[in-house]
């Protein structure tokens, strides 16, 4: 039975509804992640997993002493982890993301991962774990350095984000170090799943229980302690977003802290789909927090 409480959440939470010209976004996503696929130093739909969507892509920075795979060493690395509401979209519409930090020197790795409702969000956290597993093992081959992994997701993957920085590292394997990511940047994050329970248009794909929100919910978590080895995390809004992903923006920084989460903040003017044209626009406050991070 959809409620008043329904309608505010599907009204809140709908981002296509609030921002009409979205397609236009995504094709022009599509458009630039193509022509960089194209350029040398990319490695598409490389295996992490056994699953159909366990696979990720690998951009290097081809710069003359890195002209080859396995030709050069240390350079950072980013992960970022592509959004859709944990049932949709893909890493191929995202490899534009990597531009900038490609141009700043730095390793990207773009994993897929398994989607709702063939699977349940836990799991989809669970799953990156091996993503971020296989990076460790083997970024080094693209000359990049597995002590310095940095951590960047969209909406859902910005949720993901915050779920990742607070895994037990040793549970996943015990050769990981528990510092395996060393920064993380969530933009437009969920942290609090609560409410999308109440949102019908979600609720029918991720199928959320009381047990799952409990689990996958980064404001449950324990605020990190010095020398557990989770990274700082900065999450960021765009300020023309709605009221409930500008509240849940917050939720980490209230929770955790402020040593934990030192930014809570919103870039003007920016929708949820527009905030990734900040992210890699030379120059913008969002780029240049990113590019700090590395």
């Amino acid at each position: 039975m959809v409620t008043a409480d329904s309608d505010y959440f599907n009204a809140q939470y709908n981002n296509r509804a609030l921002v009409p010209d979205y397609a236009d976004y995504f094709a022009r996503w599509n458009i630039a992640s193509v022509a960089l696929r194209e350029q040398p130093g990319c490695a598409v739909s490389l295996p992490y997993g056994r699953g159909e969507r366990e696979t990720l892509d690998v951009f290097a920075p081809q710069t003359p002493d890195n002209a080859g795979r396995g030709s050069a060493r240390g350079r950072p690395v980013v992960v970022y982890i592509h959004g859709g509401y944990w049932r949709s979209l893909s890493k191929s519409e995202h490899s534009f993301v990597a531009a900038p930090f490609l141009a700043a020197n730095a390793c990207v790795v773009i994993p897929n991962y398994p989607l709702c409702p063939s699977t349940t969000i836990p799991a989809i956290a669970q799953t990156l774990t091996r993503a971020l597993q296989w990076v460790h093992s083997h970024i080094s081959d693209w000359g990049g350095d597995p002590s310095r992994i940095t951590l960047v997701g969209h909406s859902a993957g910005g949720h993901l984000t915050a779920m990742l920085v607070r895994c037990d590292w040793s549970a996943v394997d015990a050769k990981l170090p528990k510092d395996l990511v060393k920064s993380a940047l969530a933009i437009s994050g969920l942290y609090d799943l609560a409410p999308l329970q109440q949102a019908p248009i979600l609720q029918g794909d991720l199928r959320l229980d009381a047990t799952q929100v409990l689990r996958a919910s980064p404001v449950n978590f324990a605020a990190p302690k010095r020398g557990d080895g989770a990274p700082k995390l900065h999450c960021v809004v765009g300020g023309d977003e709605s009221d409930e992903f500008i509240r849940q923006n917050q939720l980490l920084q209230q929770r955790w802290g402020a040593k934990a989460v030192p930014s809570a903040i919103s870039i003007p003017g920016a929708n949820h789909f527009s905030i990734l044209d900040e992210l890699v626009n030379t120059g913008s406050p969002l780029n240049r927090l990113a590019l700090s991070l590395i």
